[in-house]
């Protein structure tokens, strides 16, 4: 695996299980560190960090810790919380992104930056979110929580626009998204803030309904032993008889945790993400 200097600080957190990462390991390793995820192409994955380091370098990427030094000296699981920010266009609207891994691992290098990437690549604003695991995800979605009150109290300093943001998230990370897209900042420890202008779910099994539902946008694969798309379907249409504005896509031949799903019948997915994002933020505003 590669080092770079412009990482130091949290070089460690944009792969998961950096304790079983070796001196020999190389990328086309990557797979086996995401046991929940498929599609995860060695070629992608060195391009996905080769544009990382280009994008500290130019000052186009940089990471935020999300916890004082004293929060972590009270916890010290939280000194891996933070917020990779990929920036797009100065003030533009902005995304953050949650990463799957059921809960054990975040797995943000096939499911995360890949996404920011794009994003920021359209103009927009992009974050993601390194998280804590276990708990059943409690603690994730507290630190999503404390992301977005980030988001907002930083905008300013940042050159972004949090009107209308977006969360995205997959697998367990598209739980995250949900819950706090539905139940907002304030069930989860921090003060209010306006909720997401729309939830962009990628294969997850969520279902609660309870809440204020933003927009949905879900997408899944037909071959999906861990969040089938029948379920995943009818999710979607519970929302949509309840009037929540929604889309969703399911692709065939495909599993779990596909990423962007680049030579799939899932690839240009998250352009139409991007497309139903912009039409809810515009008749959100």
């Amino acid at each position: 695996m590669m080092r770079a200097d412009e990482f130091e600080g949290f070089g460690n957190l944009i792969f998961p299980a950096s304790d079983r990462i070796t001196e020999g390991m190389t990328v086309s390793d990557t797979a086996r560190l995401l046991p929940f995820h498929s599609n995860v192409n060695p070629a992608d994955v060195a391009r996905t960090v080769d544009r990382m380091l280009i994008a500290v370098r130019s000052g186009q990427l940089t990471f935020h810790p999300l916890y004082s030094e004293d929060q972590i000296a009270d916890d010290p699981d939280k000194a891996v919380v933070g917020l990779f920010f990929f920036r797009g266009g100065t003030n533009a609207p902005l995304s953050i992104i949650s990463a799957g891994g059921g809960f054990s691992y975040v797995g943000s290098f096939h499911e995360g930056f890949p996404h920011a990437q794009t994003i920021a690549d359209h103009g927009e604003n992009a974050f993601v979110l390194n998280y804590r695991t276990g708990s059943g995800g409690r603690l994730a979605a507290e630190d999503l929580a404390v992301a977005i009150d980030f988001a907002f109290a930083n905008a300013h300093e940042l050159d972004v626009d949090p009107t209308g943001y977006a969360l995205w998230g997959s697998s367990a990370g598209a739980r995250m998204a949900a819950v706090l897209g539905s139940h907002g900042t304030i069930a989860f420890g921090q003060g209010h803030r306006p909720r997401p202008s729309a939830v962009i779910m990628a294969y997850t099994g969520h279902s609660d309904i309870s809440g204020t539902v933003p927009p949905t946008f879900a997408v899944v694969g037909s071959d999906d032993v861990i969040a089938p798309s029948w379920l995943v379907r009818q999710h979607i249409d519970r929302l949509r008889l309840a009037g929540v504005r929604t889309e969703f896509h399911a692709f065939p031949n495909i599993g779990h945790g596909f990423g962007l799903g680049t030579g799939t019948a899932a690839e240009g997915w998250i352009d139409d993400a991007l497309a139903f994002w912009r039409t809810n933020r515009i008749q959100r505003g």
